[in-house]
């Protein structure tokens, strides 16, 4: 089933992922897979909950410092880094012109 360039867009700014490429339409396609399982799930008479824990009174846990001086193993996941601090985009991916978004869900 083709997904509207309209929604492609949407999904890409909400997400900061691009689908232009095969491997981004490939996990597009996995994941609506994978939600539409939910379908299954019988849900008949159950109330919205707002929160899994909305029954439960929360509390802090110690914040304890298990762990540390990773910071090598970390930035070997960053796309791009500058010294040793992720990059993130600026405000958002770039996009295609609606044209070019066409031309490539034909080809794909």
């Amino acid at each position: 089933e083709q997904v509207p360039a309209a929604v492609l867009e949407h999904l890409e700014r909400l997400a900061l992922v691009d689908f232009r490429d095969a491997e981004g339409v490939r996990r597009l396609r996995e994941a609506v897979l994978f939600a539409e399982r939910l379908h299954e799930v019988d849900t008949e008479g159950v109330e919205p909950m707002d929160s899994v824990l909305e029954d439960r009174c929360l509390y802090l846990r110690e914040d304890d410092v298990t762990e540390g001086n990773c910071t090598k193993e970390l930035l070997k996941n960053a796309k791009e880094k500058i010294e040793e601090y992720f990059v993130a985009p600026p405000g958002n991916i770039p996009l295609p012109k609606l044209g070019e978004r066409e031309t490539f869900e034909q080809q794909s």
